[in-house]
């Protein structure tokens, strides 16, 4: 009974967690307040409570993922970490998975949305809808030194087959409705392009009815429910300088790229003072010139431009551009922008991230934080958790953060292997309970088609906050 207090107590407070900024917040009163009464009416502690209560069919299935993980599993997790491989060009770690998936009887098409390294995998027992996806990712960090798996997405391809085989297996096995898809993401950790937003325009995940991945984390935590992204809004922008080259000793000859990118961050630091100090702008130079006695005609630069909200974003970005605009003209040069990638809020509902929550719980996760995070869509695109309901599972599963080489050693040691076993029970759980449960789908679609009928008021609510200074013109 304690657990569902706090859940009762959390659920309740929820508003108070939501948005990443005070601004949102305020902005944002009347909207959070009716998704308040929203998820009030749900009694999402009541689901919680009576989802989790015994049932020997669904712990056989989760079982049988953990026999998955244990036996065949975790092994080609330790195999992907040790050959990491960076986005869009994952091919062993592909040909890896889809050899796995096509032995447990899955038909798996590789090259999904014109993707090398994407593919779908339907299982070929499927039987109809409820149609349950899962998306596995499996690219390594752009390291200094070498590609490495500081995000553990080694571990999120097997923890995804775990569940899905399982469940598969159940499903033929019963002949219950229901089928299961497996979508293999590359490139999570790069733009361009967005695999994900690139597959959801090519209608790659189009007709599935909840989608659930996982990732690893420092804690257990899930996210509360509403609208947000793990990592900010973020526009991908590339900015090339083109200039005219000379001999360094007859450098007037010529017109210096490289002073205007260097200009380009120093027009930035310029203005960070006039911007809300939630902003943050990272860019790193990609090319700075061929040789010291030439003047570098062209350069370029790579930024990723964030902000919590998509609406302050677009003056974030006008500052950066017209700093390289600036950069520019005062260096008798040219720019062009290429906003080559974007990822935008996504949304989180409560009634699978709660219950899902409880299932981690329920089977051995550690370092739990019980306070919900803040609101998220299961991936990071926005693209698509703002259009299919889902889910992502966060175990604790290393001691150390996100993008670092220590978290890539945790991955390969029990610390790192006890959660990935808890999150392929828990998502195997969950997928259960959204095939067997027609009551619990009404749910979840009811939440959220509430949450996303909110999104545009909110946004518009933020238009009215994020004011313009008026400038006049100097005497």
């Amino acid at each position: 009974m304690r657990s569902i207090s706090v859940s009762i107590l959390i659920l309740t407070a929820w508003p108070l967690l939501a948005q990443e900024t005070p601004t949102e917040r305020e902005a944002a009163r009347d909207v959070l307040h009716k998704m308040a009464g929203l998820e009030k009416s749900l009694d999402i502690p009541a689901t919680v409570m009576r989802l989790t209560a015994a049932n020997p069919a669904r712990e056989q299935v989760v079982a049988r993922a953990k026999e998955l993980m244990d036996k065949e599993l975790l092994a080609l997790s330790d195999d992907i970490t040790k050959n990491p491989e960076i986005g869009f060009v994952e091919k062993r770690s592909v040909q890896k998975l889809k050899q796995y998936l096509e032995q447990h009887g899955f038909d798996v098409k590789v090259g999904a949305g014109g993707l090398e390294t994407a593919f779908v995998a339907r299982y070929m027992g499927n039987n109809g809808p409820p149609n349950l996806g899962v998306i596995v990712e499996y690219d390594a960090l752009r390291g200094t030194t070498r590609p490495f798996h500081g995000d553990q997405h080694s571990a999120q391809g097997p923890v995804g087959m775990a569940a899905a085989v399982a469940i598969a297996e159940w499903l033929a096995r019963t002949k219950s409705p229901g089928s299961i898809i497996v979508f293999g993401t590359p490139g999570e950790e790069m733009m361009p392009p967005n695999a994900k937003t690139v597959m959801h325009k090519a209608h790659v995940f189009d007709g599935t009815d909840v989608i659930v991945r996982s990732h690893s984390f420092g804690t257990t935590l899930r996210a509360a429910p509403g609208f947000g992204t793990c990592c900010m809004n973020i526009d991908g922008v590339k900015y090339t300088f083109s200039g005219a080259p000379a001999h360094q000793l007859t450098a007037w000859a010529g017109r210096n790229a490289l002073e205007a990118v260097i200009h380009l961050f120093e027009n930035i630091d310029s203005v960070r003072s006039n911007m809300r100090p939630e902003a943050r702008i990272q860019g790193v130079i990609t090319e700075g010139g061929a040789a010291p006695n030439v003047v570098p005609d062209r350069t370029a630069a790579d930024f990723y431009i964030r902000y919590p909200d998509a609406i302050y974003l677009e003056q974030v970005r006008k500052f950066v551009d017209d700093a390289a605009k600036a950069a520019a003209l005062s260096t008798g040069t040219k720019v062009k922008i290429d906003n080559y990638g974007q990822n935008r809020d996504g949304i989180s509902v409560a009634m699978l991230d709660e219950v899902g929550f409880a299932y981690m719980k329920m089977y051995g996760a550690k370092k739990v934080q019980e306070e919900p995070g803040k609101p998220q869509g299961y991936e990071e695109t926005g693209s698509v958790s703002s259009e299919i309901p889902g889910m992502g599972f966060e175990a604790y599963s290393s001691n150390f953060a996100n993008h670092t080489y220590e978290m890539e050693a945790d991955a390969l040691t029990e610390i790192g292997h006890q959660g990935f076993r808890v999150d392929a029970r828990a998502m195997a759980a969950i997928l259960f309970d959204f095939a067997t449960h027609p009551d619990y789908r009404a749910a979840v679609k009811r939440e959220f088609d509430g949450i996303k009928a909110l999104f545009g008021e909110y946004q518009e609510a933020l238009k009215k906050t994020y004011t313009l200074p008026r400038v006049p013109e100097p005497n």
